[in-house]
């Protein structure tokens, strides 16, 4: 009698499914079927796929949708399908459980708190949307925390997210650049999305007809794309400081792209990060910061100057007449009337709301007091409580005398996820933003690695010498 561990009962009780729809179905549905089960097949079988594809589509792709009962991101059927796929190894004994550090037990009392504002929220909140799914897309949101120590264990394994992650920057710069090259009108780009299944394309449409100067991306909005962008600058700076050959070019080419990009797009707060990154790895005294601190002002100044926008957005930082200015401040005088009124928080029956002071409606552009406003005051305090626990486990030594093969992603990892806490002051879609925190969980998860294994960064090609 076969267990349920044989190798073959998974393709054999898909084939049974594919047969009976064969009969009961028309031929392009069964054939529509034999795709989704093959892809299914190929997922489940071996997750570590699901993931890396998660990796590679999500920084180039992130909002394409499919159909799954309900419209859902494919970023995010891909982690659900990994998920899928690590309990059927679970099941048969392929894969270990999970192990949970400092920092993940931290995050797991954070999530178990999200249960509360999910039922307060949907009984006392009069909002529209569906709050079971919405809270099961925001835990696949965070579970690359998860995921990455289950399917990623060894350096190799490590070696191809990044990889991947890289890549799908590089397509993500090489697609937005592009468009923005070929036309430097923002509203180009809305065919393109239509055809890749993005929802609700009106508003999307408008909000690059907003300000059509604007580089476009498929991260839709400026300061989303400006968050992409600030993930990916690091990354690729460190990576290719730790590697020669190709992957060095690859390292490059996306730090280098994804830093026009965030001129381009007008993203004060990711520029800012960057700067702020920059000055942190200066008081270390890591090698060449510096130098690397005025090649960036020089490259900020060329491109400010070659791109009229761009320095319409940047004088904007000095005006006091600036709307996006004067809403922030509104919505930090109206944030405690707003939090009383939720004390629970607005659960999940849909997204924060962005301020409309027309309807008298205030979100806050403030990551932190955004959780508040969200999952209430327990909420905000379990999440400070996790990035206080990442802390502890990653900071780094006080100065940073070499940069290398050994520490280079590490280095990268940490200062990427302190930039995008910095934008938090500033910003908040580093809170609830679907698919770009997944990307933020992914690379805190990399850096709590990195930091439990300092020395496990090897590459294929050979390493260079320590500065």
């Amino acid at each position: 009698m076969w267990s349920v561990s044989h190798p073959v009962l998974l393709p054999v009780g898909l084939g049974v499914v594919f047969a009976a729809l064969m009969v009961l179905t028309s031929p392009v549905l069964a054939g529509l079927a034999l795709v989704a089960l093959a892809a299914l097949l190929f997922i489940v079988t071996q997750p570590m796929r699901g993931f890396l594809l998660f990796c590679l589509l999500a920084p180039v792709l992130p909002w394409m949708t499919v159909t799954l009962g309900v419209r859902i991101t494919t970023s995010e059927a891909l982690l659900a399908l990994t998920w899928v796929g690590v309990a059927w190894s679970w099941l048969t004994g392929r894969l270990p459980g999970i192990t949970l550090g400092p920092t993940e037990r931290k995050a797991a009392y954070f999530l178990a708190w999200t249960l509360v504002p999910l039922v307060m929220g949907a009984i006392l909140v009069p909002w529209e949307g569906i709050p079971p799914v919405n809270w099961v897309r925001y835990l696949l949101n965070v579970s690359p925390l998860a995921l990455l120590p289950i399917l990623a264990p060894t350096p190799k394994e490590r070696e191809q997210v990044v990889l991947c992650l890289l890549l799908g920057f590089a397509a993500l710069t090489s697609l937005s650049l592009g468009f923005f090259l070929a036309g430097r009108d923002a509203r180009l780009m809305v065919p393109f999305l239509t055809a890749v299944q993005y929802a609700n394309i009106p508003a999307i449409a408008d909000i690059f007809g907003a300000d059509p100067g604007r580089m476009a991306s498929p991260w839709v909005h400026p300061n989303s794309t400006g968050g992409a962008l600030l993930l990916a600058a690091p990354l690729g700076l460190f990576y290719g400081v730790a590697h020669q050959g190709w992957r060095r070019a690859l390292g490059w080419f996306v730090a280098l792209t994804a830093l026009a990009g965030i001129v381009f797009c007008g993203s004060r707060g990711a520029l800012l990060a960057i700067a702020v990154l920059v000055g942190w790895l200066a008081l270390k005294r890591a090698p060449y910061a510096g130098r690397g601190m005025v090649l960036g002002v020089l490259l900020a100044v060329l491109f400010v100057m070659a791109y009229e926008p761009a320095q319409q957005r940047f004088m904007s930082l000095f005006s006091s007449n600036d709307v996006s200015t004067g809403v922030r401040l509104e919505e930090y005088k109206r944030f405690p009337e707003n939090a009383l009124r939720h004390p629970f928080g607005l659960g999940f029956g849909a997204e924060t709301p962005a301020s409309s002071p027309e309807k008298d409606v205030y979100g806050v552009s403030n990551l932190w007091l955004n959780y508040w406003f969200k999952l209430g005051l327990p909420g905000m305090v379990l999440f400070i409580m996790v990035t206080l626990a990442w802390w502890r486990e990653v900071r780094l030594p006080l100065r940073l005398q070499h940069i290398g093969p050994h520490n280079a992603m590490h280095i990268a990892t940490v200062g990427t996820v302190l930039a995008a806490l910095f934008t938090g002051f500033i910003d908040h879609y580093f809170s609830f933003t679907q698919v770009l925190i997944a990307l933020f969980w992914l690379v805190l998860a990399l850096s709590l690695h990195y930091a439990r294994q300092p020395a496990d960064t090897p590459s294929a090609d050979p390493p260079p010498r320590s500065p």
